[in-house]
């Protein structure tokens, strides 16, 4: 981080400055002085372009353009407060008179006045979100007032006020007094009780309280651990506090006496702004008193009374500082110093880094705990976010960069190494702070051994006195592959060091457990570490005292020490470890030569002499040469050659790659502003001298002076600019040399290839096309009349839209416009565009290709009509068949295997299908043996597995009725037994019968046409037989639909009962009579009872009681209790049935009762069917006959129903009626 003054506004007449305050929305600036001085201003930044002409962000010279001077106090101006939310400015000066000032077409206006009359005030606050505002008075006097000018409430306090403070959510306000005490009130001013403060060696009120700021929080919270309530007292202590019940608050002395505090925008970094003593190390050892702020830290443990948190220092000077303010974004500093105003640039410190083209940053959100990290694709625009909790440090280098993090557990940090989309790729929980990280990326360099080999990728973090290093596994980046990655392959990946700084050799471990010695270690060193960085060959140190430690790689072996001239903030070693610069904590830049080859006892870095830049707070060292540094100073960046330095280049950029003589840098304060939309601008790309130089000479001079100047400034990138620029000129000899110094293989072979040509027009389409210039070669062919050389052009390039074009325009024949289409259906392919895939494969007649697109597109109707153009036999009708039979349409599926020859493949769809209606039909057809044997063993697959509904479908499709029908009876029992639902059992039953009417209809019907009355009989004798030998092996056949009759009739007898109908339900019971072969007879007895009972039919309830009482089936137990009930029952009635209207026998007739299945009268063997609509006996009433189930019901109890009660089949519109007289012929 680094903070410097960068402008100067001088106020007129030299008027003092009191107040200033700065609009972190809208950036105005409101300073008040003596005589009624009020001013707001305002800057604008300008813009600079870099040395490509991108835009760089600088806020280093900004401009005024606004500059009001508001008139209405008279007295010295000394509380300025903005209200951003509502864009209201409120003054305050010594005569006590408030004034709240409104925008109004550009400028300020007064809106309201107030003037107390009694006192000054000393301070006022808005809410954070703008909707009160807080004045208190010297006397006590406290007023809280609304946004539109309203009085919420007022209150004399018996203190003398000094200071006032809401809390973040405006719930609590803090007062502070003259005497140095803080009291804690609520929103409507009652008290609440005071803010520990802690004062060390001070008595409690002593020291006055200078300045308290509360963070509001909308911006978010980087660490929702880290403190947010600053008090700083007169004294130069800070008490940092978490809230404001914290019992353990942070203390800091800054060693100045302090006048004034404030956070930054996100609460990150708190300024205090003082007076340094004399004397003092960071005044320099000067005479007087140095005005100078302070910046300090959120994050870390402090200990009480150190100013470990210290960032930076800056010295200001003039006689004190009246007040100061952040900008907007925490980038700049407004100081009101005597009648000036300074402003100070500020370069924090992010947590981003940049790997294999991925910015990867972290920003805070508002609604969430956790910090944002964005992986930015400069090069695609695409963003990858994931949320990390308790960050502390982002590295990046080579292909991997590492997110630090603090653990759940104390004492238990993360370290997490992710790609360039934020995978996570390894993970290791390490007991040691990441305070410092640092990373190498894998290189390839050259060895005596072997032509190539592999650096190590190692990554190593740092606390203040603990080291821990860690060998990642890598594979560079190189022309060849293979050998890359056999090079990485030889490392031995996992491999662990830690050790403490002050331990002479490193300790290597596999896992990082805490060991003796850092159980052992209690205490702080005194010389902590302040920074570290690592190169292919050794790691660097440097400490607070200003020593540096050397360690080699990969032996990790203290190699040597130096000696600094102050204590570093920054290393960074040049790409040959010779070189070390190092920016010390006042942003000093110096340089080091350094081999590793001191003593380690002691001895020193070799100061590089007359060298040494200010204000530097960033440094990149080039990839591909030691000599080259790019430096950061303020808003400037400057590129050394060795110490010589290049003409500077206007950016603010923070540096991420130096290699090829170019520099890429991105503008993270730009990306800040709006850190979920980064822009193809915020990247960077700066040059060195050296190139831009180059380029100038190119275009104005020879290519000997090019070729001569080169020479002087020898480098790869140089030469390889120089021999495109040979390229361009058609010069191939100087293009040649070019290319021999840069040592590329293949454009040696490219000049050699082009000095082949016979025409100068081909050489300059070659030359077009390795610059990509395509359209360029593409019209030079076309003056040349070589279509031919255009199409072999754009082919090779993959343009086959442009080689269409070319074809189709007369150029190439019919076989290479074929294979356009193709590849232009294979590029739409690609892209999931199927049906525009489809067009172009249909004009290529690819069939293949169009199998496929028809299928994703589900167009069955063309891949339907592909069956029909392909030749039997072809092997692409297997290939729809077995398409059209993963989205299970049978038909075309087994059309398509029998158009292959593929019967087997036929008939396995339709079994895979569930068809087996076809397949029997294609067994027939085929005359197949085996689909007998192979539905029985499927069938069993499935009974084995208990899927009897499966199995019985099974069975229904492939025509075997009989087996269906033997299975739902079985089921049928099985329900029966288990007392299943009443409803199932009886679906089931006639499930049950309707595939045995099935079966029957099918056996008993002529197989075909009969050619003669001999044949018809002999056909019908066969059926007979076959269905009596099915019916005689299995009874279920020939006894479902009696039992659908029984289950239907107990369901219709319960819903009559319970429809209060007990006569109806009584008749019904009494034809179960019929049925106790299905239905258990103690229940048609015991519902018979109740029935009877119900309807006063008192001699069938005892008939049915007598059952029950000498039932074999039921115990003893039971018996009694049905005796001793029907004891009850018939106490006091007599066991005779009410007299009722009999009906007579249609053949004897005699007296029939309408629940009687058959006549009573001795010798008349009339029976009587029973209707399904009502449970009574038809005798002679007209009746309906359903024709599926064949069961008859009374016509006048059917009503408007449409449908059989029984089996539910639709009754004809003529139903089929049948009188008695009918009915008494047939009888007879």
């Amino acid at each position: 981080m680094l903070i410097y003054l960068s402008k100067k506004v001088a106020i007129p007449n030299g008027v003092k400055l009191k107040c200033l305050s700065w609009n972190s929305e809208q950036g105005w600036i409101a300073c008040g002085g003596d005589n009624g001085l009020l001013k707001v201003l305002k800057l604008d930044g300008v813009a600079r372009k870099d040395s490509k002409g991108a835009t760089a962000a600088s806020s280093a010279a900004s401009n005024l353009s606004m500059n009001q001077t508001l008139e209405g106090h008279s007295g010295a101006v000394l509380v300025t407060c903005w209200n951003e939310n509502y864009r209201k400015l409120t003054t305050s000066d010594q005569q006590g008179l408030i004034i709240v000032w409104m925008l109004h077409k550009g400028m300020w206006f007064e809106e309201m006045i107030n003037n107390r009359n009694k006192s000054i005030v000393r301070d006022m606050q808005w809410t954070a979100d703008g909707q009160k505002i807080c004045i208190v008075y010297e006397d006590g006097a406290v007023i809280v007032g609304s946004v539109d000018g309203n009085r919420l409430w007022g209150k004399e306090l018996d203190l003398q006020l000094a200071l006032v403070e809401w809390s973040p959510d405006g719930r609590l306000i803090l007062f502070c007094t003259v005497q140095g005490e803080c009291h804690v009130h609520d929103n409507i001013g009652n008290p609440l009780t005071k803010l520990p403060l802690c004062v060390p060696e001070q008595p409690p009120g002593a020291i006055p309280i200078i300045g308290i700021d509360w963070y509001h929080g909308l911006e978010g919270y980087t660490d929702p651990n880290a403190p947010t309530l600053a008090v700083a007292f007169e004294n130069g202590r800070l008490q940092l506090m978490r809230h404001e019940a914290d019992e353990e608050p942070l203390l800091v002395n800054c060693g100045m006496r302090a006048a004034r505090i404030a956070w930054n925008s996100n609460g990150t970094v708190l300024a205090v702004s003082g007076t340094l003593p004399p004397g003092t190390s960071d005044g320099k050892g000067d005479a007087k008193e140095t005005p100078a702020v302070q910046f300090y830290s959120n994050q870390g443990k402090l200990p009480a009374c150190q100013t470990s948190a210290l960032l930076r220092t800056l010295r200001v000077p003039g006689s004190g500082i009246a007040s100061l303010s952040w900008e907007g974004g925490g980038l700049r500093v407004a100081l009101a110093v005597d009648s000036f105003i300074y402003f100070a640039n500020v370069r924090p410190d992010y947590k981003w880094g940049y790997f294999n083209n991925t910015c990867v940053y972290a920003h805070v959100k508002a609604d969430r705990s956790e910090q944002c990290v964005t992986f930015w694709d400069t090069g695609s625009n695409e963003k990858y976010c994931k949320y990390v909790q308790r960050l502390m440090g982002i590295r990046a280098a080579g292909d991997h960069c590492v997110l630090a993090a603090r653990g759940e557990d104390a004492g238990q940090y993360v370290v997490v190494l992710c790609d360039a989309i934020g995978s996570p790729l390894e993970t290791r929980y390490i007991d040691v702070e990441p305070r410092h990280i640092t990373m190498t990326q894998a290189r390839l360099r050259e060895s005596r051994i072997c032509c190539r080999t592999s650096s190590m990728t190692l990554l190593a973090v740092a606390s203040e006195e603990w080291v821990w290093a860690w060998q990642y596994r890598s594979a560079p980046k190189g022309a060849n592959a293979a050998a890359d990655a056999g090079a990485a392959s030889t490392l031995k990946p996992g491999k662990e060091w830690k050790f403490r700084i002050d331990d002479v050799a490193a300790r290597r471990s596999s896992s990082m457990d805490t060991g003796p010695d850092l159980a052992a270690s209690t205490a702080a060193v005194e010389d902590p570490i302040a920074c570290l960085c690592a190169s292919d060959t050794c790691l660097v140190l440097g400490r607070a005292s200003g020593s540096v430690q050397h360690y080699s790689l990969p032996a990790m072996n203290l190699q040597a020490k130096y000696a600094l001239r102050g204590k570093p903030q920054a290393l960074a070693l040049n790409c040959e470890s010779t070189r070390m610069s190092v920016i010390d904590a006042n942003g000093v830049l110096t340089l080091y030569d350094i081999d590793g080859n001191d003593n380690a006892a002691g001895g020193s870095g070799r100061l590089v002499a007359d060298f040494e830049r200010k204000d530097v707070w960033d440094m990149r060292w080039a990839d591909d040469n030691p000599e080259l540094l790019a430096v950061m100073e303020k808003a400037k960046m400057y590129i050394f050659r060795g110490t010589d330095p290049e003409e500077p280049v206007n950016s603010t950029g923070y540096l991420c790659t130096f290699t090829d003589l170019e520099i890429k840098a991105v503008s993270l304060e730009d990306i800040m502003r709006k850190p979920d939309a980064p822009e193809g601008d915020h990247l960077l790309h700066l040059e060195t001298k050296s190139l831009r130089d180059l380029r100038a000479i190119l275009a104005d001079a020879s290519l000997a002076d090019s070729y001569q100047f080169v020479e002087e400034h020898a480098h790869p990138r140089l030469w390889k600019l120089l021999a495109e620029h040979a390229l361009e000129k058609l010069d191939w000899a100087t293009a040649e040399k070019a290319f021999v110094r840069v040592q590329d293989y293949y454009g040696i072979q490219f000049v050699k290839r082009l000095q082949l040509l016979d025409e100068r027009e081909k050489q300059a389409a070659e030359v077009a096309v390795y610059f990509r210039r395509f359209d360029e070669a593409e019209r030079i062919y076309d003056k040349l009349d070589r279509p031919d050389l255009a199409i072999q052009l754009r082919s090779k390039l993959g343009d086959w839209f442009k080689v269409e074009k070319l074809l189709q325009a007369g150029g190439g024949d019919d076989s290479q416009l074929t294979t356009a289409w193709n590849r232009i259906g294979d590029y739409y392919t690609d892209r999931q565009k199927w049906g525009k895939a489809a067009q172009y494969y249909a004009q290529a007649k690819n069939t293949e290709a169009l199998v496929q697109c028809f299928y994703v597109l589900e167009n069955w109707a063309g891949l339907e009509k592909l069956i029909a153009t392909l030749p039997e036999g072809s092997p692409l009708l297997g290939v729809i068949g077995e398409r059209f039979a993963s989205v299970g349409i049978c038909e075309h599926a087994t059309t398509a295997f029998l158009r292959a020859g593929d019967v087997k493949a036929a008939i396995e769809c339709c079994v895979v299908l569930n068809q087996w209606d076809r397949v029997v039909r294609l067994a027939e057809q085929q005359r197949s043996g085996h689909i007998e044997a192979l539905l029985a063993k499927y069938a069993n697959h499935l009974l084995d597995k208990g899927k009897q509904l499966q199995a019985i479908e099974l069975y229904r499709r492939a025509d075997h009725h009989s087996d269906a029908a033997r299975l739902l009876s079985a089921l049928t029992r099985d329900a029966a037994a288990a007392k299943a639902s009443p409803q199932r059992v009886k679906k089931l039953y006639i499930l049950a019968a309707l595939e045995a009417e099935e079966f029957r209809k099918k056996t008993l019907s002529l197989q075909g046409s009969a050619g003669t009355t001999k044949s018809a009989a002999a056909a019908t004798l066969e059926g007979l037989i076959q269905h009596d030998q099915a019916t005689g092996l299995d009874r279920s056949l020939a006894g479902a639909w009696h039992g659908a009759e029984g289950w239907h009739l107990w369901l219709l007898a319960h819903r009559q009962l319970y429809a209060g109908n007990a006569d109806a339900a009584m008749k019904t019971a009494l034809r179960l009579h019929d049925y106790e072969d299905v239905l258990s007879s103690v229940d048609v007895a015991s519902l018979v009872a109740l029935t009877a009972f119900y309807s006063r039919h008192y001699q069938q309830c005892s008939q049915a009681f007598i059952r029950l009482e000498s039932h074999p089936d039921l115990p003893a137990a039971k018996q009694e209790a049905f005796a001793d009930l029907a004891l009850n029952i018939f106490a006091d009635r007599e066991p005779e049935d009410p007299l009722g209207r009999a009906q007579a026998c249609p053949l004897c007739r005699g007296p029939v009762q309408d629940w009687s299945s058959r006549c009573p009268t001795e010798g008349c063997e009339a029976t009587f069917p029973v209707c399904v609509a009502s449970g009574r006996s038809i005798i002679s009433e007209d009746r309906v006959k359903c024709r599926t189930c064949k069961h008859l019901m009374i016509l006048s109890e059917l009503g408007t129903t449409q449908s059989c009660p029984l089996c539910h089949a639709a009754l004809d519109e003529n139903k089929q009626r049948t009188s008695h007289q009918k009915l008494s012929k047939s009888m007879r």
